[in-house]
């Protein structure tokens, strides 16, 4: 357990926009600071940072909290791995009980299956140094391929050993379940009760998450046996999934965002290379081809791709491949290719990191430039072929989202295959039209298959309407008519609840005098002597929370407060109204044109507010009365109780009318 004091020390220490940084590309704008959200896709920033408020809030997709809740979102952490996440951040020492073994069973599966696999990447670690066979094989592997210690132990590698069941026996001496070993795929268990070491006899490549803890292995054989496997990955798990994660982004992601650009390479050896070539700006797909979600990890530091792949045909094959991908997803793409024969790690070598760096400058070009020249190798000046590699790249041409990008390279291909541009214009307008019909189309498919069937219904017989027949009284509407003034209550309340404004009293003698008070403390006052309510339930409950802070005399909600509260539809409700996406251009003070801030009429706002909030409501009750005033009998008891009702309601909104300076039509 971690007490309150701790936990109000990390907070006090903890600044959002550094924490939420780590993961999201943010630029400041105002006040705020503003990125594309880490929780669904998006092409234009929804996502805002309050560093004064200390909480997040996208308003695209909802998702909103403070540091803690991120990491718990972004990163699947539970809350005491959050706060220990901050604590090691800033430098806080948390005392921790070591756990018994009561507490061990009582993990829920995924933290055992995160601290199973950390435990894993310092036993493989500590066996590269630490064991003979670890050293004498592993270890002098890495040399080999001139990685250097400090290399090594950045990206955490190691070695398993060549035994059946080292590391298993290993892990279940220390604690860790079958369940849990199974799971991770560490070990593997056969339907005869046997196990063993999925990894054993291979170098270690641990697989982190951007925050840097181990989700899973790929493992790289050192035998040339034709029948093994060359690398064995970790099996998709609660907390690994391959087509989600880049190798080596955890090392590189600091690095993306200060070059603004990320190289791509095949494999996990290529981006250890370069990274101590002095290329750190590099990652790999972990044993797939590029996937969306991949690139959509990249595009949240970057929109700038070079891709690196060998200079072989199964190289530019996969070139081409990943490339259309990227385009799809609005990123600039470059590709480099080497000689054949070469990748980043073997040229590397060879050659020096300098010479690398040299070569990646100077070999570097725009995609469809590169698709051109490899495509125009073999058409050997046969018309019909030609024909077939412009559609080709006219194709690829339709993929890319920006129109003045596209525009750039039907010049470019046009120049280069001496084509009229025109032409291109005209056979790319064509593809983009095609490619709209098939999106129209499948999305036509997709609602299709979404839709329940149709339900058959009998048929009904239409109501008979007799001129003679009385009229029936309308009932009132289910709507909510004063939702915009009880919103604006509820931000004047999470917002400036605790600032206090000057208001007309009574001193001890008797005389007017001007007391300061809470706007939290006016709004509740105001609210509860009237017996008023709010038809938003989400709103009442806010409202509630902060009645009861005042009437126990504890300190009031707070965005600290709403950001942790496991409501979600209250939570994002109070963050939303606690953000504004808004801000004002500066160039309006240049022009000496100065806006007024709210906080600089709050008084004259707070009154409005609660004066057109009683007004709506007071049209409301109007409303009901007129409704059974309508329904009543004219000899009826009531209608004289119910008119009499309707001349009080019309004078208290005459009233409030007269303070609002609003006439009433």
């Amino acid at each position: 357990m971690i007490n309150k004091e701790t936990i109000q020390r990390i907070m006090d220490a903890t600044n959002i926009v550094d924490v939420i940084g780590e993961f999201v590309s943010l630029k400041q704008r105002g006040s705020n600071h503003i990125g594309c959200c880490p929780f669904h896709n998006e092409k234009t920033p929804s996502f805002y940072v309050s560093p004064s408020k200390g909480i997040f809030k996208c308003f695209g997709c909802g998702k909103s909290g403070n540091a803690v809740g991120f990491l718990m979102e972004h990163e699947h952490y539970s809350y005491p791995e959050a706060l220990h996440w901050l604590a090691d951040k800033y430098n806080i020492q948390i005392e921790e009980e070591q756990m018994t073994e009561e507490q061990r069973e009582k993990q829920t599966e995924r933290d055992g299956l995160f601290h199973v696999s950390e435990f894993a990447q310092k036993y493989f670690a500590d066996l590269l140094y630490n064991n003979e066979m670890g050293r004498a094989i592993g270890l002098s592997y890495f040399h080999q391929r001139g990685l250097s210690d400090d290399i090594i132990k950045t990206f955490g590698l190691g070695y398993c050993l060549d035994k059946w069941d080292d590391f298993t026996s290993h892990a279940r001496r220390n604690g860790y379940s079958d369940a849990v070993l199974g799971k991770t795929g560490l070990t593997v268990f056969k339907e005869d009760g046997k196990s063993f070491d999925r990894f054993r006899g291979r170098v270690m490549f641990p697989i982190y998450s951007i925050s840097g803890r181990v989700l899973g292995f790929s493992g790289r054989v050192l035998t040339k046996e034709k029948q093994v496997a060359k690398y064995v990955n970790s099996p998709d798990s609660d907390i690994y999934n391959k087509s989600h994660i880049l190798y080596g982004l955890y090392q590189a992601r600091n690095a993306i965002s200060r070059a603004d650009k990320c190289y791509l390479v095949e494999g996990n050896v290529d981006v250890v290379s370069m990274h101590q070539s002095g290329v750190c700006n590099t990652v790999a797909s972990c044993g797939t081809s590029l996937t969306i979600e991949q690139i959509r990890l990249i595009k949240r530091y970057t929109p700038n791709v070079t891709v690196l792949y060998d200079g072989d045909s199964a190289g530019i094959k996969a070139a081409l491949r990943a490339v259309n991908l990227l385009f799809e997803e609005s990123m600039h793409v470059r590709v480099v290719l080497f000689p054949d024969g070469e990748d980043p790690d073997s040229y590397a070598q060879k050659y020096g990191s300098t010479q690398l760096q040299e070569y990646l400058r100077d070999h570097e070009e725009n995609f469809v430039k590169f698709k051109t020249r490899v495509l125009l190798e073999d058409i050997d000046n046969d018309p019909i072929r030609k024909a077939e590699v412009l559609k080709e790249i006219v194709r690829t041409i339709a993929i890319v989202p920006d129109m003045i990008e596209r525009q750039e390279y039907i010049k470019q291909t046009a120049f280069k295959l001496n084509v009229s541009e025109t032409i291109l214009t005209q056979e790319l307008a064509k593809t983009m039209a095609n490619n709209a019909q098939k999106a129209w189309k499948e999305e036509q498919r997709n609602a299709a298959n979404d839709s329940p069937e149709p339900q058959p219904s009998s048929p009904q017989k239409p109501a008979e309407v007799s001129e003679q027949s009385p009229s029936i009284p309308t009932p009132i509407s289910n709507e909510r008519p004063a939702e915009a003034q009880e919103k604006q209550l509820i931000k004047l309340l999470i917002n400036y609840g605790s600032k206090e404004i000057p208001q007309d009293g009574i001193d001890e003698d008797g005389n007017p005098c001007q007391i300061n008070l809470p706007i939290a403390e006016i709004i509740v006052d105001e609210i509860s002597e009237n017996e008023l309510s709010f038809d938003n339930p989400i709103f009442q409950q806010i409202f509630n929370l902060f009645q009861q802070s005042i009437q126990n005399g504890t300190p009031l909600p707070d965005a600290n407060f709403f950001a942790m509260s496991s409501d979600s539809m209250l939570r994002n409700t109070a963050l939303t109204l606690m953000l504004n996406p808004y801000n004002i251009s500066p160039n309006w003070k240049e022009k000496k044109i100065f806006i007024p801030s709210l906080e600089s009429h709050l008084r004259q706002d707070l009154k409005e507010s609660i004066l057109t909030f009683k007004q709506k409501k007071i049209d409301r009750e109007l409303e009901r009365n007129a409704f059974q005033l309508r329904s009543c009998p004219d000899d009826s008891d009531d209608t004289l109780i119910l008119m009499n009702k309707q001349k009080q309601l019309l004078e208290i909104r005459q009233k409030i009318c007269n303070e609002l300076n609003r006439v009433i039509i």
